[in-house]
């Protein structure tokens, strides 16, 4: 039966990522209807909690882009790339790590990738070294941010561990520097791996002066849109801190502290309204936004396959948890795998967070540990060519050094996945292991 069952989750993950986008949320639907009236299993808990999450965050998100928030933060992500041309396979790459974990969403690069791809070929750089591991490093970036999906799910984790789970600080302070560390030697790596671009290098000096796509990305950005962007990291700042000091949050009359991640639904819907106040963005456009709509798509793709999970491990909990927990205790570097599978099939880094990070904890590896594995393993969703950000990124790169290929692995963000996911995990265990509770 177990075996059975798993082959019904198997099937309907990868038929999900087949129909891609809502279409991953449907067939994690039947799958969950298939467990529950076929084989008679009692219906799993929806994942209410981390799904308001998501949805309070992109509402914010979504608002600070009407606003013009995002366009400003990218300006300033321009600024500092165009700066520094000659070494954008390393600047770009780490100024797309900073920013999303800002943004809390690695839709902020799609419009970065233009300039991006003007400057790598202005100076002589083939393009495909620094937008390949630009995308790549937003795998790991959502790992760093308090206001990420995945972060959420690890939020909604942490609050039920019996010993009392960390904090979205604590969980920074492993996640942040393996992931800079995995980004920095990754940027390296990929930009003297193939040699130099052939074609004559163009400088910034000698370019014609100013840049198209930092003319785009910077036209009509006003006052009221850098106030935006200030109220949004305000909020984020309000987050770390109701999860770091848990006096700050309110009680309820038994003296039991209100959870963080109710904590950070209540933060994004009260800086949502405050940059509607400040910014005055035209609501009717939200709806319409990019963030928006990608972020509704992953919400949905997320509630149907974590319920099927949910179902599937609830039935099953005892006999996975002791297989898999035997097999993660004796080898803690399989939950990291576990977690990097996952997202490969699903995309979706809070899917892997869910289905994999309980079992680590549940197998009696250290949360610091489990933390730096966790987000070692985040880098595999961009292994396969399936993403929206590498087909952008191709589409992009108008001299064709970026390619998604005709195969699963000869697409140009294959090793810069699987460098930058193997560096992390070894800097976050290592960073995991010294760490204490």
């Amino acid at each position: 039966m177990l075996l059975t069952e798993a082959m019904i989750v198997l099937g309907a993950i990868l038929l999900g990522v087949r129909a891609g986008g809502v279409g991953i949320g449907l067939w994690g639907g039947v799958g969950t209807a298939l467990l529950v009236f076929v084989f008679g299993e009692d219906i799993g808990a929806p994942p209410v909690d981390a799904l308001l999450i998501i949805v309070a965050v992109i509402l914010a998100t979504s608002v600070l882009q009407a606003a013009g928030g995002i366009d400003w933060m990218i300006s300033l992500a321009a600024r500092v790339i165009v700066k520094r041309p000659r070494s954008v396979t390393i600047v770009a790459p780490l100024v797309s790590f900073l920013f999303s974990v800002g943004a809390g969403t690695s839709n902020i690069l799609f419009s970065l990738l233009p300039v991006i791809q003007e400057v790598a070929e202005r100076s002589g750089v083939r393009p495909s070294k620094p937008m390949s591991v630009s995308v790549v490093a937003t795998s790991v970036a959502l790992a760093c941010s308090p206001v990420s999906a995945a972060m959420a799910v690890m939020v909604s984790i942490m609050d039920v561990q019996p010993a009392g789970g960390w904090s979205i600080l604590q969980i920074m302070v492993v996640t942040v520097p393996a992931a800079a560390v995995g980004i920095v030697v990754t940027s390296v790596l990929v930009s003297r791996w193939g040699g130099p671009d052939t074609r004559p290098a163009v400088t910034a000096r000698d370019a014609p002066p100013g840049i198209t796509g930092l003319t785009t990305v910077t036209t009509g950005i006003t006052p009221r849109a850098r106030a935006s962007a200030l109220v949004y990291f305000a909020g984020v700042l309000s987050v770390v801190a109701f999860g770091l000091f848990p006096a700050l949050r309110p009680s309820n009359g038994e003296g039991d502290v209100v959870g963080v991640g109710v904590m950070i639904q209540l933060v994004m819907l009260v800086t949502s309204t405050a940059i509607l106040i400040v910014g005055r963005p035209q609501l009717d456009s939200v709806p319409s936004a990019d963030i928006f709509r990608g972020g509704m798509v992953a919400a949905i793709a997320f509630f149907g396959l974590a319920w099927m999970i949910n179902t599937f491990l609830d039935a099953h909990a005892e006999t996975v948890f002791a297989s898999l927990g035997e097999w993660v205790h004796a080898w803690p570097f399989a939950m990291a795998i576990a977690v990097f599978l996952i997202a490969v099939l699903t995309t979706s880094q809070s899917t892997a967070t869910l289905a994999i990070v309980p079992i680590g904890l549940d197998a009696g590896i250290p949360i610091a540990l489990t933390v730096g594995l966790w987000v070692g393993g985040l880098g595999g969703i961009y292994l396969l060519p399936t993403n929206g950000l590498q087909i952008a990124a191709a589409a992009f790169d108008q001299t064709g050094s970026t390619k998604l290929g005709r195969r699963l692995y000869d697409h140009s963000f294959f090793v810069p996945s699987i460098m930058v996911t193997l560096v992390t995990m070894l800097a976050g265990a290592a960073i995991g292991s010294i760490v204490r509770h």
